[in-house]
C-alpha cells in the first residue's frame, strides 16, 4: 500500500494527451496515482514519468467497454490506496462519420466508453469518497456537447450526456461533500484531435487546423498541459465552492462570432 497521507487521482485515458499531462501535473502536487488505459505500453512510460516526479504508482490496462472490469478495477484502486481523492474521466473513443454512415455497434462503443463508464466509475469510485466525508469527481467533455459538426454524432450525444450527468451528480453527492466538475476542452493538441483524416490524406486535417486556428481568439490550439493545469486546479481547495457546472478551455472558441481573418477586415 502507497503513503496514505498523500492524496490519490485516478485517471482514465491516462496514457496520452490530457490524461497523461494531468498525471504528471498531479504528481508534482503531491498525489500518488491510478492510471488506467487500453495502451499498456504508452500507460506504462506515463506511469515511469510519473514515479519520477515522486509519485506511487498503479496502472492498469483498462477496456472501459468492459463495465464489469472498470468495476473491479474501481475497487482495486481504492483498496490498494486506502482512499480515493479525485476521478478524472478522461478517456474518450469515436469514429469520425456523420449519422449517415455510423454503424451501430461504433455508436454503443462511443457511449459506453464516453458517458456509460464515467457515470457507474463515479458511482462506484463515490462508494469510497462518501465515508471520508468528500472528493472530487472530474468530467471531461468538450465544447462539441454543444455544437454539431455533423461528423460525430455518437460523440456530442455522450458529451452532452455527461455535461448532464455533472450536474445530477453534483446534486446528489453534495450533501457527502463529494463535488463533481466538469471540463469542457476547445482545440487540444491530442491524438485524438488529430483524426480527421483518412491515413492516406491529411489534407482535411489541415484544413481543420487552418480553420479552428483562425475561429480561436488565441489562434492556436491548446496543450495538452494547459487544461490538466486547469482539472488540477478544480481539484484543490481553491475550488472548493465550485461544483455542478462546467469550465470551457477554449482559448474563447465557443464565444467567439466572427473568424480573426474576418474581424481583421471589418476593422
Amino acid at each position: 500500500m502507497p503513503d496514505t497521507d498523500r492524496p490519490v487521482a485516478m485517471i482514465t485515458g491516462a496514457a496520452r494527451g490530457i490524461g497523461r499531462a494531468t498525471a504528471l501535473e498531479f504528481a508534482a502536487r503531491g498525489y500518488n496515482l491510478a492510471l488506467l488505459d487500453v495502451l499498456t505500453e504508452e500507460l506504462q512510460v506515463a506511469a515511469t514519468e510519473a514515479e519520477a516526479g515522486g509519485a506511487e504508482v498503479l496502472t492498469r490496462t483498462c477496456d472501459l467497454s468492459d463495465l464489469e472490469a472498470v468495476e473491479a478495477t474501481a475497487l482495486e484502486v481504492s483498496q490498494w490506496s486506502g482512499r480515493i481523492d479525485v476521478l478524472v474521466n478522461n478517456a474518450a473513443w469515436r469514429e469520425v462519420k456523420s449519422m449517415r454512415e455510423l454503424g451501430i455497434a461504433s455508436w454503443e462503443r462511443t457511449l459506453r466508453i464516453c458517458l456509460t463508464a464515467p457515470a457507474f466509475l463515479s458511482r462506484w469510485v463515490a462508494q469510497a469518497m462518501e465515508p471520508r466525508g468528500g472528493g472530487v469527481i472530474i468530467q471531461v467533455s468538450s465544447i462539441m456537447s454543444t455544437r454539431g459538426g455533423g461528423v460525430s454524432p455518437a460523440y456530442v450525444a455522450a458529451k452532452g450526456g455527461l455535461d448532464a450527468l455533472t450536474y445530477e451528480l453534483a446534486t446528489l453527492y453534495g450533501p457527502a461533500g463529494i463535488r463533481v466538475v466538469g471540463v469542457r476542452p476547445g482545440a487540444i493538441d491530442t491524438d485524438l484531435s488529430n483524426d480527421y483524416h483518412e491515413p492516406t490524406d491529411s489534407a482535411n486535417q489541415d484544413a481543420m487546423r487552418r480553420w479552428s486556428e483562425d475561429a480561436i481568439p488565441l489562434g492556436r490550439w491548446a496543450r495538452p498541459d494547459e487544461v490538466a493545469r486547469v482539472i488540477c486546479l478544480l481539484a484543490s481547495e481553491d475550488a472548493s465552492y465550485l461544483t455542478g457546472t462546467t469550465v470551457t478551455v477554449d482559448g474563447g472558441w465557443s464565444t467567439t462570432h466572427f473568424p480573426q481573418s474576418l474581424r481583421r477586415d471589418l476593422e
